[in-house]
């Protein structure tokens, strides 16, 4: 019995070993379906109040997705699949102050909705993400090492592009938020209960 006993061991080690991973979260990649080779960006949508933000992030995700360099981007009419993004939310949001009740501490805030659209499928929602969010806090640029607005959004913008390329690229589980997905059965997902609700309309082809 005793000269089994080093080989119990070795079992509950690896055991214990294959049980630690299983807990890590590895989701599977969400590959793009076949028909998708060539993609384009519809123009940012802004609903906040905070004008001309949508073409700053626009083109930190072009330089993003250019960089990724696996799909090339061209313009919506020669695409097969097309990104919408959209700007929800923008709070900039003091947290810290001094002892003359100057913030000194600011936390910005920016949540986008993003939907992949297959464009050789009469537009039909390959997938929706819901409140993807890119936070930044920051000290008050009156202060050592302090930096604007401007400049902490250029941190989320920056950010926020590597998650879109990631999530178009890469699939869903790689970035947090709210997801709906429509995919195709040949593809290594799921089906959702509804179609995503996004615009499925014709749109103009973007000029790069």
């Amino acid at each position: 019995m005793k000269k089994h006993l080093p080989l119990l061991l070795v079992a509950v080690l690896l055991g214990c070993s294959a049980s630690e991973q299983g807990l890590r979260y590895n989701p599977a990649p969400q590959i793009l379906p076949q028909n998708i080779k060539r993609i384009a960006l519809h123009p940012v949508v802004n609903k906040t109040n905070q004008f001309g933000m949508e073409d700053k992030l626009l083109l930190d995700v072009r330089d993003s997705f250019l960089s990724d360099g696996r799909y090339p981007l061209v313009p919506e009419n020669q695409a097969d699949g097309v990104v919408w993004i959209t700007i929800t939310r923008y709070l900039n949001i003091p947290v810290q102050f001094d002892a003359t009740l100057t913030p000194t501490t600011y936390k910005l805030r920016i949540v986008i909705d993003v939907s992949f659209v297959d464009q050789t499928k009469a537009g039909q929602a390959l997938w929706v993400e819901k409140n993807i969010e890119g936070i930044q806090t920051y000290t008050a640029p009156t202060l050592a090492g302090g930096m604007t607005e401007e400049q902490a959004r250029e941190l989320i913008w920056t950010s926020l592009a590597h998650s879109i390329v990631t999530r178009v690229i890469d699939g869903f589980g790689t970035v947090m938020g709210t997801s709906r997905r429509l995919i195709e059965g040949s593809a290594p997902s799921t089906e959702p209960a509804s179609k995503p609700e996004v615009p499925v309309t014709p749109v103009n082809p973007h000029p790069y």
